[in-house]
């Protein structure tokens, strides 16, 4: 099963992006449980727990197929002690609020040395920053998303993913999540049918298939090895269709979110069911087409 959607939007309360996710066609989804540009928010009420798990069940969501993705300032490699801080706390509130709503991933940049440390040290502090979340939470997983390399992030190799996951304590609880754009800005060539089958196998044999936990799919408005992070709607950018149409045909991506985050949303539900179709899977009418078809 390919638990392919979108990262909708949770305006309104938590238990609107199941709902959303579903008028797209979506069969899996991604959402931030929180304002991503806020380092704090109000707690999740026992009101939002119960209507997101009921809108998840009432829209055949599995949890499995969600992966929501934490606040965009965090940054668990900061070199400063006062912004390292501020980052944990963000992090395990993060942590903490997917537990309570029986979430089981939750996506993540791994951080920035800021030109401040070296990335070795860099790497260290993350993990580090990983494992002291893990230690204050029960079951929720850390995914690492690979990064483009634009700036000081880190990440955006392989061998970067490979380092963190050998330091983390608990590695049954921390896996990765390929990001397309990410991996074509950082000089991976999944373009072509060649260079997706050389990246995987080197993904295979630095990090491997069992710590893939999810996947970002995006085509690319910047070149091979550019690391510069600028998404594009699936086939009009550099990447063009081929690793999408071979991801859909290929059984190791099975079972995980794989997560639109291309620019423009109107066209999602278009390219969900494309890549629904490679993959095999009936589509089911949206809401919209639903209402359409009874007038």
């Amino acid at each position: 099963m390919k638990y392919i959607g979108g990262h909708v939007s949770a305006a309104g309360g938590v238990a609107n992006a199941p709902i959303r996710a579903h008028e797209i066609g979506a069969t899996g989804f991604a959402l931030f449980t929180k304002n991503q540009r806020q380092w704090t928010a109000k707690p999740l009420t026992e009101e939002d727990i119960i209507g997101f798990k009921q809108a998840c069940k009432a829209h055949n969501y599995p949890i499995e197929a969600v992966m929501p993705h934490d606040s965009y300032l965090i940054n668990l490699g900061h070199p400063e002690k006062a912004g390292l801080k501020k980052s944990k706390d963000a992090f395990l509130d993060e942590l903490q609020r997917c537990e309570q709503l029986g979430i089981q991933k939750l996506n993540f940049h791994p951080g920035s040395h800021l030109k401040k440390i070296s990335e070795k040290e860099c790497i260290k502090v993350i993990a580090d920053s990983i494992n002291e979340a893990l230690d204050q939470t029960s079951f929720v997983k850390a995914v690492i998303e690979n990064t483009a390399g634009q700036g000081t992030n880190m990440g955006y190799r392989f061998e970067h993913l490979a380092e963190m996951i050998e330091r983390v304590d608990q590695k049954e609880r921390v896996g990765v999540c390929i990001d397309t754009a990410h991996a074509f800005a950082a000089g991976y060539d999944v373009s072509t049918e060649d260079g997706f089958e050389d990246t995987f196998h080197q993904f295979e044999q630095i990090v491997g298939f069992n710590k893939l936990m999810g996947m970002h799919l995006n085509d690319s408005k910047k070149a091979l090895g550019s690391k510069v992070d600028r998404h594009e709607s699936l086939g009009d950018g550099l990447i063009g269709w081929t690793p999408f149409k071979m991801i859909m045909k290929d059984s190791r991506f099975d079972g995980i979110p794989l997560i639109l985050e291309t620019p423009n949303m109107e066209r999602w539900a278009e390219e969900i069911e494309q890549l629904r179709t490679w993959a095999g899977d009936t589509i089911h009418p949206t809401i919209s087409e639903k209402e359409n078809i009874s007038k």
